[in-house]
Parts: C-alpha cells; sequence; structure tokens
C-alpha cells in the first residue's frame, strides 16, 4: 500500500479521540501514526539522499538502488515481523499504551506489505529466514492486479476516513483527515485526467 493508506489504516485501528486533556490519547495517537510509518521511512531516507543528494535519477534508484542487497538489508531489518512482533510482546508486557499502538500500526503496515508486494517484496522474517513471499497481488503494479487493487485502497481509505472524521472533532484531526483523504484520492484523479 502506499504510505498514506498505511497511516490512515494505523490511525482507524489504534488512534482515540482524546476525552479529556492529559488522557494519553494523543501520545497513543502519534505512536500509532509513527509505527505506520516506519517501516518505509528507510526507503524515503535512501530515495531523498539517492536522488536529492546523489543526482540519481528515480527509474535508476526504483529500478536498480532498491534491490541492491545493501538496500535489501536494511529493508529486513525495519520490515521484519519478528522484530515488531518482539516489540509488541515487549509493549503487551510492560502495558504501555503507545508502545502498544506503535508495534501494532508496525505490524499492520507489515501484514499489508506482505500480501500487497510482488517482485518489490521484502524478507519479512529477518532474522530467521531470507525467504521472500512473491504476492500474486502488488498494491501497484497492472501486470499483478495492481489497477485494482489501488481502487480497492482508495475505498477502504475513503471508508476509513470517514470512521475518523466522526471519531475525532478537533481542528487538527480534521485538517489531518482531510490531508488524509487528499493524499488518497488527488493522485488517483490527476493520473486519470492525464492519461
Amino acid at each position: 500500500m502506499n504510505t498514506p493508506a498505511h497511516l490512515i489504516f494505523a490511525a482507524a485501528a489504534f488512534a482515540r479521540a482524546e476525552k479529556e486533556p492529559g488522557d494519553g490519547a494523543r501520545a497513543v495517537n502519534g505512536a500509532a501514526l509513527l509505527g505506520g510509518l516506519l517501516p518505509d521511512f528507510s526507503l524515503y531516507f535512501a530515495f531523498l539522499w539517492g536522488v536529492g543528494v546523489l543526482g540519481l535519477t528515480p527509474a535508476f534508484f526504483f529500478g536498480e538502488v532498491y534491490f541492491w542487497p545493501p538496500m535489501q538489508a536494511v529493508f529486513a531489518v525495519d520490515n521484519s515481523f519478528v522484530v515488531w512482533s518482539f516489540l509488541l510482546g515487549v509493549a503487551l508486557t510492560v502495558r504501555h499504551l503507545p508502545l502498544i499502538a506503535f508495534a501494532g500500526s508496525g505490524l499492520l503496515h507489515l501484514l499489508f506489505d506482505f500480501t500487497l508486494h510482488n517482485d518489490d517484496a521484502r524478507m519479512h522474517f529477518w532474522p530467521v529466514s531470507d525467504w521472500v513471499f512473491i504476492s500474486p497481488v502488488s498494491y501497484w503494479d497492472p501486470d499483478h492486479y495492481g489497477g485494482i487493487a489501488a481502487l480497492a485502497e482508495i475505498a477502504i481509505c475513503v471508508a476509513l476516513l470517514a470512521l475518523l472524521w466522526r471519531r475525532f472533532s478537533g481542528v487538527l484531526a480534521k485538517i489531518l483527515i482531510t490531508l488524509g483523504l487528499a493524499t488518497q484520492v488527488l493522485p488517483g484523479l490527476v493520473w486519470a485526467f492525464m492519461f
């Protein structure tokens, strides 16, 4: 899935409305969003460094650099079910709600990536195994049902954003929900208009 979709799913699963100031909801919500983002962070960092600093083209980065063993080694760590499950186990043991939301969101991110990556899949069971599951469905590749997956992603995200709209009443929350809607719907509309 696209990263904004991961954030939307994380918020829908773990974010909660603040009932009274200082009840911990903001820490849980921030942790949920961070957990939804973190498995993709290394990719964004490497892309911005490669394209912005080193002058690589996006096509070269995603066609070559993405698949280099050192990059895959980094992805194996931040996309490991083993690492994130261990973290969730610790969080549940100490009953730390923000850490539970963080680890739970990270695992949710991995679950969707596991099922929606084809030739760009990652080693999700590091350090136990370097096995890579090649899903028959890709979230983006039209040769592997990417068009259908993208439409389903948008539809589910719109429904989840409607749920979040009802759950939260604050101005900042409404702005973030609107931004989430824009990041999910506008790219599709732009591409449809251009092509």
